[in-house]
């Protein structure tokens, strides 16, 4: 199974939920059977690192973000993934758009479909505080969590986005 995580410009959230899912699923001994990537729907940061704040956010609860190049979603990805999670309804709707079937429309998800809170979008940190980076850790751990409870219990297709 492969996984695509995407956010804006693929600096904070995508790059966070990539290192965040990577270790979880390793952890709950999916390593070797489900990948992960990440990607942006705009092309501002192609081939950058993830802003610093993330890093350093993400370092202190011991991801590692630092191996990470942002690069922009492509038509390609539709077919080399099996789901393609959004962080929000911007990147939501922009994927929906890029895909080119059915078929392909139906792999994209919100990341926060796999939750527990009601939320369904993770903010974008970039023009924040420092502290937002923490907030987004938050959420995409809970829906790290959860996806990994789908992936588990073999139940990952049934949640739903809007």
């Amino acid at each position: 199974m492969r996984i695509l995580v995407v956010c804006l410009g693929n600096i904070c959230r995508s790059p966070t939920a990539h290192a965040v899912l990577e270790r979880k699923l390793a952890e709950a001994g999916f390593a070797g059977r489900v990948q992960v990537d990440s990607a942006g729907t705009g092309d501002y940061h192609i081939g950058g690192v993830p802003d610093p704040r993330a890093c350093e956010a993400a370092a202190e609860r011991g991801y590692d973000l630092t191996h990470l190049r942002a690069r922009q979603v492509e038509p390609a990805d539709f077919v080399r993934f099996d789901m393609i999670l959004a962080a929000d309804s911007e990147n939501f709707a922009d994927l929906v758009a890029l895909a080119p079937g059915a078929a392909e429309r139906a792999k994209v998800k919100y990341l926060l479909d796999y939750a527990g809170s009601p939320e369904q979008e993770i903010p974008d940190p970039y023009e924040e505080e420092a502290q937002a980076f923490g907030r987004v850790l938050d959420l995409v751990e809970e829906a790290a969590d959860g996806l990994v409870e789908a992936l588990q219990s073999g139940d990952w297709t049934t949640h739903a986005s809007a």
